[in-house]
């Protein structure tokens, strides 16, 4: 197996006005997750989220402690978030192991122990992204499906953004430090997301999307509202947005996206919102 990860650094809004477009994918694109038999991360410096994927094909992966942390376990002062994209596999913590179908989660908890990823089938691979922040205590880890989601329907066809947001990972489903993690699903004939756009200056977010056409693409929506940027992505990317950052996007297909965050606090209503009519 192979580990592969880079670091990110934070960037000021009045220095990103002036960024181009390979600047711009340089600093928030996370264009390459997975690759068989590896581990890829983005170890980012806002809110010290960690962005990655796993694609166990022929070996069984370890989620390995990468040199910025400084720890023995990668799970040492962290929780994850990892979510199943992928074929049917299976996710081992410590002792205990959980069996994870296409879209479904399991949350980690902080503790020293070893974490490893296994498909079913190399010949259908599972797919595991995952997010990972600092965590100041221990919580049980848990397996979550979008039976026990908390599921709210939002928008409409009239206005192109008809979707179901699956709250899996939240502290009103299971206790967690200061990771926040959900699946929104785009119905048949929309493509918008988050819109109206908002901002949370208490957390950064992490956009991973995915159920989309090799031959389509989203184009994702970023920046200050009077000062957007926009940035092309297609399946199995992802992108980090910073706290003073719209997220949304609009594409040529309907997709599915698993946002995460991480912050000062667990309220998922704590947001600014933008008038679309205000977007500059």
């Amino acid at each position: 197996m192979k580990t592969n990860y880079e670091l990110r650094y934070a960037a000021n809004p009045s220095d990103v006005r002036h960024y181009d477009t390979a600047r711009l994918r340089r600093d928030f694109l996370i264009e390459r997750l997975f690759a068989p038999d590896e581990v890829s991360m983005v170890y980012s410096m806002y809110d010290r989220m960690v962005v990655g994927g796993a694609m166990p094909v022929s070996e069984t992966l370890a989620l390995e402690a990468i040199a910025p942390l400084r720890a023995p376990f990668f799970t040492s002062r962290r929780e994850v978030g990892i979510f199943n994209v992928g074929g049917p596999g299976s996710v081992t913590v410590g002792d205990e192991t959980f069996h994870l179908g296409f879209k479904e989660a399991l949350y980690v908890g902080r503790g020293d122990r070893d974490v490893t990823f296994c498909s079913d089938d190399g010949a259908h691979p599972a797919l595991f992204y995952f997010n990972a922040t600092t965590a100041h205590t221990a919580y049980p880890c848990r397996r979550v499906t979008k039976d026990e989601a908390l599921v709210a329907h939002m928008g409409s066809l009239e206005t192109s953004n008809e979707r179901t947001i699956n709250k899996m990972l939240v502290s009103q489903v299971l206790p967690t430090c200061q990771l926040q993690m959900g699946m929104t699903e785009l119905a048949p004939g929309s493509v918008w997301n988050t819109m109206p756009a908002h901002t949370h200056e208490r957390r950064m977010e992490a956009y991973f999307y995915f159920d989309l056409p090799a031959d389509q693409a989203v184009c994702h929506f970023m920046g200050e509202p009077q000062e957007t940027r926009h940035l092309w992505l297609h399946t199995g990317q992802a992108v980090l947005s910073p706290e003073w950052s719209i997220h949304s996007g609009a594409a040529t297909h309907a997709y599915t996206f698993i946002w995460g965050m991480g912050g000062e606090n667990l309220d998922y209503s704590d947001q600014d919102f933008c008038q679309i009519s205000d977007l500059r």
